[in-house]
């Protein structure tokens, strides 16, 4: 398999989907006009809103969903494969959202999709607290796919800190990981860099891990720093740190087959009590 080349595209996500549809849109296109063939958003793509009952304001059904439909054309007629970072999906048995990632095939089918499994229920020093878990219900199954660009493994941000899920990924066949992200300002000054890159390296994947940056509208502040790193735990391409931006990687996944040889982390794994 030759390789190709893969996109992060950096968003500062407001609160009304459409006029973020507005600014996603272009975005996506430039990323493909220059060569990319699988673009990755980053977390909450559609709308972002921490106030009391922001999420309540702006998530919709998915079959409902203009972003999630709107992008599902564009991947169509751009003829890319393009991971929606994640929306907020209302449910349809519950009042609480998931907060769902997409991975859509270059025919704009739903190839997978990946509900975030660790919820984001924190108080990180930035005068913000986080309780995720109020609004979202926690996925339960890995997001797993076979594609022409090889098999993916679906994360979302605060996964990144629990590296037995990237381990199940590897171990099922993931040789590409996906971290969307919409990392707080001051966990990511501290983390962001590390947690990825150990992640890849764990694992022998490549990681690409779309972020949110700089300031929103409803008061947060998000990290930026979108990363493409490769299974040697190298920085390929990083964004920067505020407002929105496109990097590009090349991803050749025999990198991968010698990083894992070079150091069998994988098969050498043991069990232990």
């Amino acid at each position: 398999m030759s390789g190709f080349h893969a996109a992060c595209v950096q968003l500062t996500t407001g609160v009304d989907p459409a006029s973020n549809l507005s600014r996603i849109k272009p975005l996506i296109t430039d990323a493909a006009q220059n060569g990319a063939s699988l673009i990755a958003t980053p977390e909450m793509t559609g709308a972002l809103d921490i106030r009391s009952g922001g999420t309540r304001r702006f998530a919709t059904l998915e079959s409902e969903d203009i972003v999630l439909a709107a992008l599902r054309q564009q991947a169509a007629e751009l003829n890319i494969w393009l991971l929606i970072g994640s929306l907020a999906i209302r449910m349809e048995d519950t009042d609480q959202f998931a907060n769902r990632s997409y991975l859509i095939d270059p025919n704009g089918e739903i190839v997978t999709h990946y509900d975030k499994i660790h919820m984001f229920d924190v108080e990180v020093g930035d005068g913000q607290s986080y309780h995720e878990s109020k609004s979202y219900r926690a996925g339960t199954q890995l997001g797993l796919a076979s594609t022409p660009h090889g098999t993916f493994g679906l994360s979302i941000c605060y996964d990144v800190r629990f590296p037995h899920l990237y381990r199940r990924l590897a171990q099922s066949g993931a040789q590409i990981l996906t971290c969307p992200a919409a990392f707080t300002k001051v966990t990511g000054q501290a983390h962001w860099h590390v947690l990825l890159r150990a992640r890849a390296i764990e694992t022998g994947c490549y990681v690409i891990a779309p972020a949110q940056a700089g300031k929103h509208e409803d008061g947060r502040e998000t990290f930026g720093h979108s990363l493409i790193i490769s299974p040697w735990g190298e920085v390929l391409a990083e964004g920067k740190a505020e407002g929105e931006d496109i990097v590009m990687a090349e991803i050749d996944l025999s990198q991968v087959e010698k990083a894992r040889g070079r150091i069998p982390s994988l098969t050498n794994d043991q069990n232990f009590e």
